[in-house]
């Protein structure tokens, strides 16, 4: 769940509050297709004659669908959902293994051929993953990088493999230690299976840590590989593209001459050659060898977003903001537009005669290519030669030179639902009216879920002052359209202010003037399924009603809102009332934190009451280290689960040791106790005898340094 810091809402009280939140995302009828642009391509190509492809797209709606293709047509058989946030690159690994990377910092792995099982969650991220690249050769090997100018070059094989026993206790993902009733608060990096069940088991043994590829300064927004998986290239908003010796992480060299963001990569299979494609409109080829740019392509109008080559290297397809894909033969310069979309290309991938594109619209198309003799297309259209200079292409554009593409049409569509660009909480606070990309105004009724009223194509405001009501309740959530579609999130405890009478909301069940709130009604409704699973398995009898009761939790761990008395005098309601009942057909999917992990994603009626079960906890001792006089801190045992940052045990130290009260402001709890300034005691050390020895400016505030050694080794 995501908890957002605010101030205490108390006079007697200075503690910052973790606010809760629970996030539901409303789906389309039809939510087999993405409502939002498309940011990757992944083709899997059947060896057998009669078996289909398959094609693997990552969305911005945050999803990942399995498309089984044939000739006349393309069909949906899994999405792949945990992802909270866009998800901006996906690669296939050793046949079987796909890799995604999303703008919610992380990378996840995914059972390729399975019903949308996610077998790992790295989190080794601090900000936005936009790419990633594998090796073709090397089943393991993948690596990715983001905004926070982070490259990490992942072995699949150690980081996925599973826990032994002697250290499964040791696993880096914890909720708190407890020693003398002491509990603190820690980041989850635990498995999330999406499909199935999300999984307590963790994906990344203790002591794995991926290579680290350090220097970007800045943002990372393209990574290559060579077969072989030994080289890697990036580039980013550095306008350089650096070179690494992906098995150690070190750098071996960088290239400069682009002058804007570097934002596609190729290599040829050797690792001697690089195309780079960049926000200055340029295509340039790199003799690695040679440390040197040999050939610049003025090609596009505007940035170039997407490369693939053919696979002798020999001709290359590019596509970018100025929504034109090019043909261009690397060794005559001659280049040839295929075709125009009406919005930019993202990303490229070649499959036998054809070429797949995705742009920022939810659609994915496929058009034709000559996959055996690329030159043929040549003798088509009307080519030109690619200048080596970005305005060389401009002038002749305003020449009246511009090419006439070859093809008007595409060969296959893999249709999309529009996404949602306009929305409007209306004043009853149950409705909001949405327009989308294609001009379609709808009112929803998010209490349910669903669509209740298509309006077609009508001016959004006029239909805003016709649906205007004279009433007046509370705002009790907030929505975003930032996935194409409605996220409606709860937070607490605003979003418990608002209730309405039971004859508003046309409950008959219920008397007249009975208040309604309309948070908890929602929650009951979106938590039928997870609960009655729940209850089943802890052995007790669910209602088909999915009844929760008053005065407690209402999400249980992981689906936890607020632990708050919703009128603890009133009856328990046997019944998720009809205004509050969610679609079975088009499910809305939840996002939520449970106690153990980061945020994920899942349809509502994919529950099954596994999620966020407890974790074994395991034991350990803490004692000062051999010749030093460190005060021993307790004489017991400790106890934490399974998977714990050593942060975390730092921060016990210092409390029992130093503070004789939480550090940086942290209660037993986790939140902020008073008297306790964050940031006291920072920039100091202990020596050897255990005495402190400042290392501060005057002014400066102080913290001790604190060294944990675990197996000699220290942390």
């Amino acid at each position: 769940m995501h908890r957002v810091g605010s101030a205490g809402n108390t006079s007697n009280s200075v503690r910052a509050r973790k606010e809760k939140r629970l996030t539901y995302v409303l789906n389309d009828a039809d939510d087999t297709k993405h409502c939002a642009g498309v940011n990757s391509l992944a083709l899997l190509k059947s060896s057998a004659p009669h078996n289909g492809s398959y094609l693997f797209t990552g969305s911005r709606d945050g999803t990942l669908r399995r498309w089984e293709l044939a000739e006349d047509g393309a069909t949906c058989s899994t999405t792949f959902e945990s992802h909270v946030d866009w998800v901006n690159d996906a690669v296939l690994v050793g046949g079987n293994t796909l890799v995604s990377c999303s703008s919610d910092t992380t990378v996840k792995t995914w059972d390729c051929l399975s019903d949308g099982t996610c077998t790992g969650t790295f989190r080794q991220h601090t900000d936005y993953v936009t790419c990633l690249a594998a090796a073709e050769r090397n089943s393991n090997i993948v690596a990715s990088g983001g905004l926070g100018g982070e490259v990490f070059i992942w072995d699949l094989e150690a980081a996925l493999a599973p826990l032994t026993k002697s250290n499964e206790a040791d696993d880096d993902c914890s909720n708190d230690i407890n020693g003398s009733g002491n509990s603190l608060p820690v980041t989850s990096m635990r498995t999330i299976s999406s499909s199935n069940s999300i999984s307590s088991h963790t994906n990344q043994p203790q002591g794995y840590v991926p290579i680290v590829a350090k220097g970007h300064k800045e943002s990372v927004y393209a990574l290559a590989m060579n077969d072989s998986g030994t080289l890697l290239v990036s580039g980013g908003t550095e306008k350089a593209v650096r070179v690494w010796d992906s098995r150690t992480g070190s750098k071996t060299m960088k290239l400069r001459g682009h002058t804007d963001n570097v934002r596609a990569l190729l290599l040829d299979s050797t690792g001697r050659f690089c195309l780079s494609g960049s926000s200055d409109s340029m295509i340039r080829l790199w003799d690695l060898g040679q440390q040197r740019c040999v050939h610049s392509y003025a090609v596009h109008m505007d940035s170039v977003w997407a490369l693939v080559s053919t696979p002798s290297f020999s001709h290359v397809y590019s596509g970018g903001r100025d929504l034109s894909l090019y043909l261009t033969d690397l060794a005559t310069r001659e280049s040839i537009l295929l075709c125009t979309r009406e919005h930019p290309i993202q990303k490229l991938a070649l499959h036998d005669d054809g070429i797949w594109v995705a742009t920022t619209d939810s659609s994915v198309h496929r058009w034709p290519v000559e996959d055996h003799n690329p030159q043929k297309v040549f003798h088509r259209g009307s080519s030109f030669l690619a200048g080596n200079l970005s305005f060389s292409r401009a002038r002749a554009s305003l020449e009246g030179s511009t090419p006439v593409p070859v093809y008007r049409e595409p060969t296959l569509t893999i249709g999309g639902n529009p996404g949602i660009v306009q929305h409007e909480i209306l004043n009853n606070r149950r409705h909001v009216l949405t327009k989308d990309n294609a001009g379609s105004v709808k009112l929803w009724e998010i209490t349910r879920g669903v669509a209740i009223q298509d309006y077609g194509q009508v001016p959004f405001e006029k239909k805003k002052e016709e649906l205007f009501e004279m009433v007046s309740i509370p705002a009790w959530f907030t929505v975003d359209t930032r996935l194409g579609s409605l996220s409606v999130h709860l937070d607490t405890p605003q979003c418990f202010s608002a209730e309405m009478y039971s004859i508003d909301l046309k409950i008959t069940e219920k008397a007249e003037d009975d208040k309604i709130n309309l948070a908890r009604e929602t929650l009951k409704g979106l938590l039928t399924h997870w609960l009655a699973k729940k209850k089943h398995r802890s052995g007790s009898q669910p209602s088909a009603d999915g009844e929760v009761p008053s005065g407690r939790d209402i999400s249980a761990r992981s689906i936890t809102l607020s632990r708050v008395e919703v009128d603890g005098s009133a009856e328990n309601d046997p019944s998720v009332y009809p205004p509050f009942e969610f679609s079975t057909v088009s499910a809305p999917s939840i996002i939520t934190e449970g106690s153990h992990s980061g945020p994920w994603r899942r349809k509502i009626t994919e529950l099954d009451g596994t999620e966020d079960e407890d974790f074994p906890w395991c034991s350990f001792y803490l004692q000062p280290y051999e010749g030093s006089a460190l005060q021993i801190l307790t004489q017991g045992k400790l106890s934490a689960p399974r998977i714990l940052r050593i942060h975390k045990v730092v921060n016990y130290v210092v409390e029992k040791l130093v503070l004789d009260k939480p550090l940086d402001g942290l209660s037993n709890d986790g939140t902020s106790a008073p008297g306790l300034p964050g940031g006291q005691l920072q920039n100091s050390s202990v020596n050897g005898d255990g005495s402190f020895r400042s290392e501060s400016k005057p002014g400066q505030k102080l913290k001790p340094a604190i060294e944990i050694l675990c197996n000699n080794q220290a942390s």
